[in-house]
């Protein structure tokens, strides 16, 4: 994968590259390292800036950058090749500055210490956290508020949409506990779902166990274990929660240590509410909200019937009349009994959440529900009360306003509940994708396989050899070390063909294996795997809330009280002009007085009265729109990225790996002398093979082609090899003198470039391709014309933009020559070239000061600075590493498509935020009104309270299911005439 990022174009003797692309290779992190290298480590980081002579193009960047990558103890590198600097990262006890300087001369260039310093390590954490009890924004905003209060806290965000909260905090001033206790006496429930990137948590049940004393020793056992940060016993469960870095320890290591202890009598396996996750939880509280309904719906429909609908008729009315105190009914006394229940018991939540926004001050939906329920039922009580002490007294209960309130908003909360959790079906189908189980192979010393046996995936652990069938999925991220077979990846990459897969090649955690059995070693498990990052960055894309979402924040905060203040200013309006006689008495309803009128009226004032909507407007849109953007390959950083991007007005690519491959390949071969094709790739090869540039590889892997009927094709051996930095090599293979290079170096050696020779290089640099010239015996016998080709559908993608009214600019650091050639090809019309990564960011900021809003396509990596200063900055050809901090949006397969395919949704999804905020603004604008009784002078229509509750509970639902269409989504029309075919590059 890294070569994709190496730039080509520029013919090594005669121009200048760019900084080097900065392909990912492995790091050593300090996850990796023993508990004594690691705190010898920890805090002692070197940073050293090295002069590195001979480099004339980012190839040659590309190769030092990873013979420095290479090596043990980098943390990180960087070449940048304008200046002839490399700046490295590194732990000075595991890798000294000398073996840096001659990992560099190595690959061919001169390289000198500039400076040397001491940098301090980065001490902020993240641990994102499961919240309860959150009803609206009002409760969101004020747990994000009394997170940001607390020392030591970075930034803190709550999503309601997800119920969870994302936390950077310094863990030297404040712990992660203090954290859940904050959020517990803010007066909701926390459970803490995990700490740090690389830091995995998983719950084990233990059976044996007769003592608190047994478990707590099993916890002190494995706190013991090296990789282990934290172990918390719950001796009611029978549970241990282990938080452990993946890299280290796992699972499996776990489970052998506990039953190896206690003589044999423990038994352990994985807890098994762990296995649900999020779906577990979210199904947990579908059933809730249901089961509450039946209850509610079981003590309402009587209320309802003895007082809308039995007394019509005649021998039930009879019944209900009796009365039985003065003027107390037995009807009255049925509706207060049935009533009861659903108001405390049932209702009882209400109260809860209530109370607990009260002691903030932050009131919300909860209190609006408890205000306009117990008006209606200790108003009842009253009138029960009165008519039971009095002989004359005449006056109608509002018990079925009450009780059918409560239950329609729990029916509201329980459709509301079940389309959020569809809003997440992305994640979950992420999280499915990998296996149940898993073959884990035991090998002797020499690789044999001795046996195998099932376990479950969870307990796979890092280097172990896992077997996959024909059918199966992969379950875990590792290399291939034996076998052959496709795998189709398109479920996580979106690519669509299968890919071939042999030993060495690296394979994804849930992707499905085709034809053949592949034995896969695994280098990355738990939450480091390629799918946990994916589902990890489509979570924090959820939680991120986008600039529009203030808008409901900020009206959140003083709804409820807006609320109350006309709903006690309707009450009194109402009530006094019955008093004064202001309207007719014809007005009042036979069952009640002008009082209970003007009750009627506050009561549908404050349950009409919805924030929910509000609140859940932008979240529900993001969280559909991200995961289906996920589905489609095109992984988007939150609702900020989001919003950004639907105003895209100008997009700026970078050349190469963008528009084009970034690969070499040899796409022309000129022989001026009589040879075999094969014969005359055979000489060459044996002396590029022992070359780390680019170049060679691509005449090696071209060289390969001639030779399809071996799998690895052994080379001559070249004697006397040398390198010649930024001119190419020579050997003597098969007693013959090859020299293969650019016009320099044939120069250099004396040897006569022949006239057509020339015509072939001049013509290779009109169509920016690189001629390097191969003489054999002192004589020029050929040149090889190496390209790195346009990418497929790159025209159309350009094309398609522009319908889309987007301009398109390339901006590169290659030479004009190249530059304006592959424009030319594409129809990009403004370029500029030779431009340094600051001068990209530059031209980024002066398309924002002539009006545009900017995005940036680049790889991600040297391309940093102007995917950062755009207003959206998209990763292209990101494959697995989709852990590439500067861009807002990370395309994980190469094709220019999804580029289009990525705005589009934005569009789209922005559109459906409009919406859902026009209804939920337009519901109460015109639903209050209503309620205070707006039409009731001049229609007589009166709005119910408890149909009041029924339309607040079914706008909340709507605007989630409005959200929900976005799963619909389907990309351009033009873009599937769109051919992405054409060229493939061997991996």
């Amino acid at each position: 994968m890294a070569s994709k990022f190496v730039s080509l174009s520029c013919i090594c003797n005669e121009s200048w590259g760019a900084t080097s692309p900065r392909p990912h290779y492995p790091l050593t992190p300090t996850k990796g390292l023993s508990d004594d290298e690691k705190n010898v480590v920890e805090g002692s980081e070197v940073k050293a800036v090295f002069g590195v002579t001979g480099m004339t193009c980012s190839a040659c960047a590309g190769s030092v950058e990873k013979a420095i990558k290479r090596l043990p103890g980098i943390r990180e590198a960087a070449v940048d090749v304008l200046n002839n600097k490399a700046l490295v990262l590194f732990y000075p006890n595991l890798v000294q500055e000398k073996k840096i300087r001659e990992a560099i001369e190595d690959v061919g260039f001169e390289v000198t210490l500039i400076k040397e310093e001491i940098t301090a390590e980065k001490s902020i954490q993240v641990c994102r956290i499961r919240i309860n009890g959150m009803t609206c924004t009002s409760c969101s905003s004020t747990l994000e508020s009394a997170l940001q209060a607390i020392p030591g806290v970075q930034t803190a965000q709550v999503a309601l949409a997800t119920e969870e909260a994302e936390v950077y905090y310094d863990p030297k001033v404040i712990s992660c506990n203090q954290l859940l206790q904050t959020i517990e006496e803010t007066g909701f429930e926390a459970v803490l779902i995990s700490i740090g990137e690389d830091i995995s948590k998983i719950d084990i049940q233990i059976d044996g166990a007769k003592t608190d004393h047994s478990l707590k020793s099993i916890a002190t056992t494995l706190q013991a274990l090296p990789g282990v940060q934290e172990v918390e016993a719950f001796p009611e469960l029978k549970k241990i929660s282990i938080s452990y870095k993946p890299n280290m320890t796992g699972p499996r290591t776990f489970i052998e240590v506990i039953e190896s202890s206690g003589s044999g009598h423990f038994k352990a396996m994985i807890y098994p509410e762990d296995q649900g996750g999020r779906d577990t939880r979210r199904k947990k509280e579908i059933r809730q909200y249901y089961k509450c309904f039946l209850w509610s719906l079981v003590f309402t429909v009587p209320v309802f019937l003895t007082s809308m609908v039995f007394m019509y008729v005649p021998g039930i009315k009879r019944i209900l009349d009796i009365k039985v105190v003065n003027k107390l009914t037995i009807g009255e006394i049925v509706r207060w009994e049935l009533s009861t229940p659903v108001q405390f018991i049932i209702g009882r939540r209400f109260y809860v959440g209530a109370y607990k926004a009260l002691r903030h001050g932050s009131p919300n939906m909860d209190v609006l529900i408890a205000l306009g329920t117990n008006a209606a039922y200790f108003y009842s009580v009253y009138i029960i009360l009165r008519a039971a002490n009095s002989k004359d007294f005449k006056g109608a209960d509002f018990f079925e306003t009450s009780s059918m309130l409560i239950t329609f908003i729990l029916l509201g909360k329980y459709l509301e509940v079940l389309a959020k959790g569809k809003t997440s079906e992305a994640i979950a189908k992420l999280m499915n994708l990998a296996p149940e189980t898993a073959i884990l192979l035991a090998l002797d010393e020499e690789g044999n396989v001795i046996s195998e046996r099932e376990i479950d995936s969870r307990l796979i652990q890092k280097n172990d050899v896992i077997k996959i069938l024909p059918g199966a999925k992969v379950a875990s991220d590792g290399v291939v070390t034996w076998g052959q077979s496709h795998v189709n990846e398109s479920m996580i990459t979106g690519e669509a063909r299968p890919l071939g897969k042999r030993k060495g090649d690296t394979v994804i955690g849930g992707t499905l294996n085709g034809n053949g059995v592949l034995h896969v070693k695994a280098t990355r498990v738990g939450s480091e795997s390629a799918l946990s990052q994916i589902v990890r960055l489509v979570e924090s894309a959820q939680m991120a809330k986008a600039p529009v979402q203030k808008f409901a924040d900020r009206i959140s905060k003083y709804f409820v009280p807006l609320v109350i203040s006309l709903a006690f200013s309707t009450w009194l309006a109402w009530f006094l002009a019955g008093k004064f006689h202001s309207y007719p008495l014809s007005w009042i309803p036979s069952s009640m007085d002008s009082f209970e009128l003007a009750l009627q009226f506050g009561i549908a004032v404050v349950v009409i009265a919805c924030p929910c909507a509000l609140g859940l407007a932008t979240p529900t849109a993001v969280m559909v729109g991200t995961g289906v953007g996920a589905s489609q390959g095109v992984l988007i950083k939150g609702g900020q990225a989001l919003e950004s991007a639907h105003k895209v007005s100008c997009i700026v690519f970078d050349k190469t790996g963008t528009l084009t491959v970034g690969k070499p390949v040899v796409v022309n071969t000129r022989h001026l002398k009589h040879m075999v094709p094969r014969e005359f790739y055979e000489l060459v090869a044996a002396t590029e093979v022992n070359s780390e540039h680019p170049l060679a590889k691509a005449i090696v892997e071209h060289a390969k082609k001639m030779r399809e009927d071996e799998e690895n094709p052994v080379w001559p051996e070249a004697q006397e090899f040398v390198s010649i930095t930024g001119q190419g090599v020579k050997g003597i293979v098969r007693n013959r003198e090859i020299i293969v290079g650019n016009k320099s170096l044939m120069l250099t050696h004396d040897i006569a470039i022949p006239l057509e020779a020339k015509e072939a290089l001049a013509e290779a640099e009109g169509m920016a391709q690189t001629g390097i010239l191969v003489s054999i015996d002192r004589e020029v016998a050929g040149v090889v014309s190496i390209s790195d080709p346009l990418k497929p559908g790159a025209r159309e993608a350009i094309s398609i933009l522009k319908s889309m009214k987007i301009k398109s600019i390339m901006v590169t650091g290659d030479n004009w020559g190249t530059a304006n050639s592959i424009a030319k090809e594409v129809g990009i019309e403004t370029v500029i070239a030779e431009a340094k990564p600051e001068q990209k960011a530059e031209k980024v900021k002066d398309l924002q000061i002539s009006g545009h809003t900017v995005a940036m396509v680049g790889d991600g990596i040297n391309d940093s600075p102007a995917l950062v200063a755009a207003d959206v900055g998209m990763a292209i050809g990101a494959g697995t590493d989709i852990a590439i901090e500067a861009a807002d949006i990370v395309l994980m397969k190469s094709n220019l498509e999804d580029v289009i395919t990525a705005i589009h949704l934005s569009r789209k999804t922005f559109s459906r935020i409009r919406l859902n905020y026009i209804w939920a603004m337009g519901y109460n604008v015109l639903g209050i009104p209503i309620a205070a009784g707006a039409l009731f002078p001049s229609t007589g229509f009166r709005l119910p309270p408890w149909v009041a509750g029924a339309a607040m509970a079914a706008s909340s639902v709507s605007v989630v299911c409005c959200s929900l269409l976005l799963k619909n989504y389907k990309r351009p029309k033009k873009l599937d005439n769109l051919e992405i075919g054409g060229i493939t590059i061997e991996q």
